[in-house]
């Protein structure tokens, strides 16, 4: 059984190194992007300082409130359960209807034929509540 979802925030707690040379530091923040076999492993994005571009198109270091600025992806890297704790889950950091989305990524074609079947209930009933 898996243990993060989805674009789960995460925090590396032990070392791993990154597919062009170096290594990613214990305490390097991520995020779930793809979940291997149910959990035994994840695609991690890992992110290291804020940066934004100059006029020449090259990063600078830069600080989380300067406008144009975004964290830079130092790697996309498989990590395993016992590397990474939780910082963030996914349904704090996205929309309802995006980590909905996410959810049903997750379901077989019968479960997601339910969720629509609620779906579909759950708007006839609002449309009910609406015209009395």
């Amino acid at each position: 059984m898996k243990k993060f979802n989805l674009f789960d925030g995460v925090k590396l707690t032990e070392e791993i190194p990154l597919t062009d040379g170096g290594k990613a530091p214990v305490g390097i923040v991520g995020a779930i992007v793809e979940v291997l076999n149910d959990g035994e492993a994840y695609i991690v994005e890992l992110f290291g300082g804020w940066v934004k571009y100059d006029e020449q198109g090259n990063f600078l270091p830069a600080t989380q409130d300067e406008e144009g600025s975004f964290m830079e992806t130092i790697g996309v890297e498989t990590a395993y359960p016992h590397q990474l704790v939780l910082t963030v889950p996914a349904r704090e950091t996205m929309g309802v209807r995006a980590h909905l989305a996410a959810l049903l990524d997750d379901l077989s074609d019968d479960l997601v034929a339910e969720v629509r079947d609620f779906a579909e209930f759950l708007r006839y009933k609002n449309q009910q509540k609406s015209a009395s």
